[in-house]
């Protein structure tokens, strides 16, 4: 996925106190991306030691028919929306429908209170309803671009990503895109090593390379036999090496102008974009499970300047790494 804001690991410790998950139902539900999130948040996970998210379905009219032909009971209704800690809005219905009395000032109140606010594919036309991604970048499902761009002319529609995160509000590409916001939240709340073993879970990667540029041309296996997917591979062994983009063309057998061209065509970023993402990834995984010193981190990292690793990590973490394994690290106060 292309960086777009940093991913933060602000807010309060959830390994210490349970975090409340509310997901939005309504009529006409839309049943794969309100899973997505059944599935992430509610699930419950014995295999850590620590407390879950506490999960709890919020009617915001009723009855609650799902796409599919079942119908829905919720925990209560909008009133949920006021403990929430996170608030989760599945795909809507459609641009033209009306948002149900009363959603549009909940939703701000939440806004105002600091509430983290998801939306899963066209459950960004609530938060352009609601006001809330005015003047903010945000994403959607491709066909719903130009919709999108409709309801809020002020937004910077960010259209070659599976998410975005701006201050509080994150919002997600088509359907399967909400399962790679959802883990970028379990990794901001609970770092990388948690959020890698939910995507295990899910048999799903942590990361996944690529936005929605990939839906205009698939992934091109390159001459001879040497896939993008393999020059990543490549590229992953040898994280502490330099690795310019022309030693990657020639991994991958073909002119630099075209190894950039396919490059973007299937991971929707840079050559020089994605190595530094992987290479943040590998460090937190060190800062989390080794008592390495910062610097010798970097260095295996592939940052030759510590000051330059610091930023590079701020800017895709969103904290330094000192405060990382503060939080996250083995260490870490359960």
């Amino acid at each position: 996925m292309p960086e777009t804001i940093p991913e933060t690991v602000a807010g309060a410790d959830q390994r210490k106190t349970h975090h409340r998950v509310v997901a939005l139902a309504y009529d006409q539900l839309c049943t794969f991306e309100f899973g997505i999130a059944v599935e992430v948040f509610a699930l419950p996970r014995p295999e850590f030691d620590f407390p879950w998210y506490d999960f709890a379905i919020a009617a915001i009219e009723t009855p609650i028919r799902a796409v599919g032909g079942f119908t829905l009971t919720a925990d209560g209704g909008m009133d949920l929306l006021e403990s929430a800690d996170t608030i989760v809005i599945p795909g809507w219905r459609g641009d033209v429908s009306p948002l149900p009395a009363g959603l549009v000032d909940a939703l701000r109140a939440a806004h105002r209170r600091g509430v983290r606010i998801l939306s899963i594919c066209s459950g960004a036309f609530v938060l352009a309803k609601a006001g809330l991604i005015h003047d903010k970048r945000a994403t959607t499902h491709w066909r719903h671009a130009e919709t999108l761009k409709g309801l809020c002319p002020s937004v910077t529609l960010v259209d070659d990503v599976l998410y975005v995160q701006e201050g509080n509000i994150v919002t997600s590409a088509g359907g399967s895109a909400g399962i790679d916001a959802c883990l970028h939240l379990v990794r901001a709340d609970h770092g990388a090593k948690i959020a890698n073993q939910v995507a295990r879970r899910l048999v799903m990667p942590p990361h996944r390379d690529g936005g929605q540029a990939q839906y205009v041309e698939a992934p091109v296996t390159l001459r001879p036999g040497r896939s993008i997917g393999l020059v990543l591979e490549w590229c992953r062994a040898r994280l502490e090496q330099p690795l310019p983009v022309a030693a990657m063309a020639r991994e991958a057998a073909m002119s630099e102008r075209t190894f950039l061209r396919r490059f973007h065509d299937a991971t929707g970023m840079t050559p020089l974009k994605w190595l530094r993402r992987e290479r943040i990834h590998r460090a937190m995984a060190l800062l989390e499970d080794s008592d390495l010193a910062i610097a010798d981190i970097a260095e295996q990292c592939g940052f030759r300047s510590i000051e330059t690793f610091r930023l590079a990590f701020r800017d895709v973490a969103g904290t330094s790494p000192g405060a990382y394994r503060k939080r996250f690290g083995a260490d870490a106060a359960d």
